[in-house]
């Protein structure tokens, strides 16, 4: 048998889930699945961004970190950018057969694809005057013997006012692993350089169009941003401020990265963020995948692994500069073009307003001390912005001390939304199906911003990790009129330069591959209906509870496709034989949709073999009846779709 087809089972081999059509459900929100992006694993620069060029405004640490210097270079620090002072100065070598070049090499190089276009960009100045000429060239440094260069251009440079100038490149070959060279060509002058740029042509926004679209295919219904432990930063200094990631791109300072250097076994002493991926970006990213904004705020705690004095952090007393920023924030977003930093949200190209809703304050802290700082940023908020609506933490663990002492002042501060995080192993997924069942329905609501299943011993991407996670993501969709919405973690990680695994989608700088893990995502967002039907298995929810061999359901109604939505993860070895029963529908049933996920257990997609687990969906015809019979197979996620 194969899922989703009829069949005649033997008596008392066969499950019935009960699907009663004549009770009316919770609402599911349309936030329900959704996006959480972090800057780990070069997600932003080097990922997402589209920006090719690393440390392009010399402001690292080691001013020419990422860069190879020949000839007569110096970096200076009274350049035309007052955040960003750096820049270089190219000078004659002096010598008729040696030259002057910087070398950049990119995120894990500089790619480029053949016939592409590549819009190079430099400000630049003559600083005695005059004129002079560099020359920008794309290469493949592993090429020994033979043409080197596959795309290249003159500039010429005039005048000692800084001015920006632009050329774009074609190369004739692709080159995974390139990097980007500029000559200060004859006659020579001397030349200052600074923010030297490169994107492909076909970014979307200066993101990177590939990845955009992965995100766009899930249909997320939220985007939270601008990540976790960034937000808390190493300490207060490099904690993100989001004031700093908009306007000019090319004056946003630079800041460290959190996870920088925090793992040995992946260590990335070059893992800044530049912020030309900002809070102005991240807004009409939302805006462009159509899913709520949800932006993340400091708290005034610096990040609580690693700062275990108290004098790590913000005094209460000292709290206003914090809480003012979560209110700019919210008049950037919403704010009219008459305020002053809706002046800017226009200015940067966007007069009307982002519609922002919702608001985090804080990541994943816990303790008093967390609860003691969250209280005057409710204050402030609920008394200006009433409308807006706000998500308090339960700390970094599902259960536990931390965990029980949180929620209960959650309530006391009367949040609107309590964010879990769950980073567990498969049997932990597995016992989870009815966690939300005895929530308290008078809330605040669950948000799941952070989970991911990390099976012991293989901690990938593999098809029974993915599996774990649609089994628990049931329980979510059954309760949704206590869990609004949930968003797996991390989003992205590159090839050559992750920390953290599993992660939902992996790319190197040319191509990206989507996981188990995305699929399940996907299968959740392009199915989630709009009511759910109270549906039981065995007069129980159906949640891999006792008797119930590893099924786990939820069964959804889609009122403008008037279908109706079984989700179904059989996480047994055996395959299952389920009537569906829809109690109180008096109509019959012609047709059906199946969509199944399923591999051996350990079977993970690659950059190589990016389809080893991918859906399969096919529609059939069932003979005209109220309570279908289908045969889901063993370790398989089912959707069906019945009209």
């Amino acid at each position: 048998m194969t899922a989703g087809s009829l069949m005649a089972s033997a008596a008392g081999l066969q499950k019935t889930l009960t699907i009663n059509t004549s009770k009316k459900g919770a609402e599911i929100p349309k936030t329900m699945y959704g996006l959480f992006f972090e800057d780990i694993n070069f997600g932003a620069d080097g990922g997402l961004y589209a920006e090719k060029i690393k440390n392009r405004s010399f402001e690292f640490d080691y001013p020419l970190q990422g860069w190879k210097a020949a000839g007569k270079v110096e970096v200076k620090n009274n350049g035309p950018f007052p955040r960003n002072p750096h820049y270089v100065e190219l000078r004659p070598s002096g010598h008729s057969d040696k030259h002057t070049a910087l070398v950049n090499e990119g995120f894990f190089g500089v790619s480029f694809e053949k016939d592409s276009v590549y819009d190079f960009s430099v400000y630049a100045r003559v600083p005695d005057g005059g004129k002079s000429t560099i020359e920008v060239q794309l290469i493949n440094e592993a090429t020994h013997g033979g043409n080197q260069t596959y795309a290249s251009k003159k500039i010429e440079i005039s005048g000692k006012e800084w001015k920006r100038y632009d050329c774009s490149l074609t190369p004739s070959k692709t080159i995974l692993k390139g990097q980007l060279r500029i000559f200060l060509k004859k006659p020579e002058n001397t030349v200052d350089l600074e923010h030297i740029s490169l994107f492909p042509r076909n970014n979307i926004n200066g993101l990177r169009a590939d990845l955009v679209k992965r995100l766009a295919d899930l249909k997320p219904g939220v985007f939270r941003f601008p990540g976790g432990c960034i937000v808390e930063g190493t300490d207060l200094a490099t904690r993100y401020q989001w004031k700093n990631t908009v306007g000019a791109p090319e004056n946003r300072p630079l800041n460290e990265n959190r996870w920088q250097y925090t793992f040995t076994h992946h260590f990335f002493p070059d893992y800044y963020q530049t912020y030309g991926l900002g809070f102005y970006e991240y807004f009409v990213l939302s805006e462009l995948l159509g899913a709520a904004p949800l932006p993340v705020v400091n708290v005034g705690l610096s990040c609580q692994y690693q700062n275990h004095d108290m004098s790590a952090h913000v005094p209460v007393s000292e709290l206003d500069p914090y809480i003012q920023d979560a209110l700019d924030l919210i008049e950037f977003a919403n704010g009219p073009v008459s305020s002053k930093w809706g002046a800017l949200r226009a200015e940067m190209g966007h007069p009307a307003p982002f519609g922002l809703k919702y608001i985090g304050v804080g990541n994943e802290q816990w303790g008093p001390e967390y609860v003691e700082r969250l209280a005057p940023f409710v204050k402030a908020i609920r008394a200006k912005y009433p409308e807006i609506r706000i998500i308090g933490s339960s700390g970094p663990d599902s259960e536990g001390d931390k965990f029980d002492y949180l929620w209960p002042e959650m309530k006391k501060l009367k949040v609107d939304l309590v964010d879990e995080h769950f980073y567990r192993p498969d049997e932990w997924f597995l016992s989870q199906g009815a966690r939300y069942d005895s929530y308290d329905r008078k809330g605040p609501r669950v948000f799941a911003g952070e989970y991911a299943c990390h099976t012991k011993g293989h901690n990938q991407n593999h098809f029974g990790a993915a599996l774990c996670e649609a089994a628990f993501m049931t329980g979510l969709e059954r309760n949704a009129d206590i869990v609004e919405m949930a968003t797996y973690a991390p989003l992205f990680a590159h090839v050559d330069g992750w920390q953290w695994r599993p992660d939902m989608i992996w790319f190197d700088n040319l191509r990206s591959m989507p996981t188990a893990s995305y699929y399940v995502q996907q299968m959740y967002g392009l199915n989630r209906g709009s009511r759910v039907v109270p549906t039981t298995l065995d007069k129980r929810p159906a949640a891999g509870l006792d008797g119930q061999d590893g099924l786990f359901a939820t069964v959804a109604y889609d009122e403008d496709a008037k279908d109706y939505i079984v989700k179904i993860a059989n996480t047994s070895d055996s395959a299952q034989d389920i009537k569906l029963d829809f109690k109180g529908y008096k109509g019959k049933f012609s047709k059906m949709t199946v969509e199944t996920l399923h591999a051996d257990e350990k079977t993970e997609n690659t950059l190589d073999n990016p389809d080893l687990v991918k859906p399969e969906k096919r529609e059939i015809s069932i003979e005209s009846t109220s309570t279908p019979v289908v045969e889901v197979p063993a370790r398989t996620f089912a959707i069906y779709r019945i009209r």
